[in-house]
């Protein structure tokens, strides 16, 4: 198992792990996202089983110690199943989460005292990196499911949001929306809701300059107008849902 680093915007690298099993012949990315600062943070944790490959290619960014805050889209085994062994691999890391994760789950299952994260809430982590915390429940799924927007850079790591099949380059200006829209018809992943749209929207309203994805390349681009194109993709879906019931 091999995880490769690229620089997707300034001091904000994807850690991108291709396993050719899942949905194949397309295959599917986990991706983690570090962003450097005077207290660095890493977005999603990745597997249990992805960690060793997760933490080799951490220390070929930085000490995994310097490590200061953990955080993550909502609790899912991809996305912070490794959450305790980086704990013990950074001793000073802090896990981070919004109000639901923490106190449903993050209270319990983390090894050390998670930090509440307020919606809209910023982290200075040092070195010109602001990190917000936006919560977006159910959206497109889990309860407690959040994005972080770093706002140097206007990069939004937004989780399982354009989730799509393929081992396609680091960072692209290509469509994401296609993609995506094929990964929901594939996966049917997200939790249609009447709110589902708004929330997306309200991210697009940040205007992006970067999409850090979980699952699927990096997006560099008008940022708004895919996000737009995705909430108009579940409306669509929600439309249709609705005339079914």
């Amino acid at each position: 198992m091999e995880t490769r680093i690229d620089e997707i915007a300034d001091g904000i690298y994807r850690l991108s792990t291709f396993v050719p099993d899942i949905a194949p012949p397309a295959g599917f990315t986990f991706n983690q996202f570090l962003v450097l600062g005077d207290e660095p943070l890493m977005f999603h944790t990745g597997l249990r089983r992805m960690f060793s490959s997760n933490l080799d290619a951490v220390r070929r960014l930085i000490a995994p110690e310097r490590l200061r805050w953990i955080s993550f889209g909502h609790f899912e085994a991809d996305e912070c199943g490794s959450l305790n062994e980086w704990l013990a691999a950074a001793p000073q890391a802090t896990p981070a989460h919004g109000q639901t994760g923490v106190g449903v789950s993050l209270n319990d299952f983390a090894d050390r005292p998670p930090r509440v994260l307020g919606d809209g809430e910023v982290v200075d982590i040092g070195a010109g990196k602001r990190v917000r915390f936006i919560d977006t429940p159910h959206t497109p799924h889990g309860w407690d499911a959040g994005v972080l927007f770093e706002e140097s850079t206007q990069t939004l790591m937004c989780g399982d949001l354009f989730t799509q099949v393929g081992d396609g380059p680091a960072l692209t200006g290509g469509d994401v929306v296609g993609p995506a829209i094929a990964g929901e018809d594939l996966f049917r992943y997200s939790a249609l809701n009447p709110e589902m749209s708004a929330t997306i929207r309200r991210l697009a309203r940040l205007a992006p300059r970067t999409l850090a994805l979980m699952h699927g390349p990096a997006f560099a681009g008008d940022g708004a107008a895919a996000l737009n194109a995705l909430a108009d993709d579940y409306d669509r879906r929600t439309r249709i849902a609705r005339l079914a019931a």
